[in-house]
């Protein structure tokens, strides 16, 4: 069944409408026709089933026939991933939201050549933005992952974000399986953390000063295996490991 994407404000009548973008995939790519059934998602855990209607020529109107909402994920994940080469990024935006990641923060750290002003930066968030939807139309995904404005890692410590466990992904001798610290968070509180961060550097990884910086502010650091993964493979083995622990049981 054909997925489509509209934000919440858009999806609280029992008529709904596509347009522009979703629109055009309706009509000139998936040929949507009258009485067929789709699905719209708003990213904010809505699921929409729903029946359209004879397609014009720049808009598609759909009838919902059945509403639900689907509980987000009991943990949330956010990945502090520093933007890679070239149009890797997007990549890993499609993969970490297919992963159920809860919020994406891409950082321009020292190894990192890209330098954007402020106009730049929104115009680059905006269309990772829309990666994450188009990924969540691909998975069938309900929550639309949070995907931020590039910043450095020094701009982003000082909001001062606040994680249970918060980790980073690293090449030096101190790092340990994350099993550990999951292991240890759950014998002191008895539960699994409600909140996690990874920071996942680029090629080459972060610079010491920066690894000091975001060790100093609590990140623990964690070893991605014995080899040494490229920034969109370390993206998804981090998260991929994470959802794994996340869902075990250490009693």
């Amino acid at each position: 069944m054909h997925r489509f994407h509209l934000p919440p404000g858009q999806c609280q009548d029992n008529t709904l409408l596509l347009t522009d973008a979703e629109a055009h995939h309706a009509i000139d790519v998936l040929r949507i026709r009258a009485g067929e059934r789709v699905v719209v998602l708003d990213g904010a855990g809505g699921e929409l089933l729903c029946e359209a209607q004879a397609p014009q020529s720049d808009r598609v109107k759909l009838t919902v026939a059945q509403r639900t909402a689907v509980p987000p994920l009991p943990y949330q994940i956010t990945l502090l991933q520093a933007i890679p080469k070239g149009k890797v990024i997007e990549s890993i935006i499609q993969k970490a939201t297919e992963l159920g990641v809860w919020r994406i923060v891409p950082l321009l750290s020292d190894r990192v050549a890209t330098q954007l002003d402020d106009e730049g930066a929104a115009a680059k968030a905006e269309k990772w933005r829309q990666t994450a939807v188009e990924a969540i139309k691909q998975c069938g995904s309900a929550w639309l992952p949070q995907v931020e404005a590039p910043v450095t890692p020094k701009e982003y410590l000082a909001r001062g974000d606040k994680f249970e466990l918060p980790l980073i992904a690293s090449l030096q001798n101190d790092r340990r399986h994350p099993r550990e610290y999951f292991k240890t968070f759950y014998a002191e509180k008895k539960r699994l953390p409600k909140t996690v961060c990874v920071w996942v550097g680029p090629e080459g990884d972060f610079t010491p000063a920066e690894m000091s910086m975001v060790k100093s502010a609590g990140a623990l650091p964690i070893t991605l295996g014995r080899l040494v993964l490229r920034s969109e493979t370390a993206a998804v083995y981090a998260l991929s490991v994470l959802n794994y622990e996340l869902e075990s049981r250490y009693d």
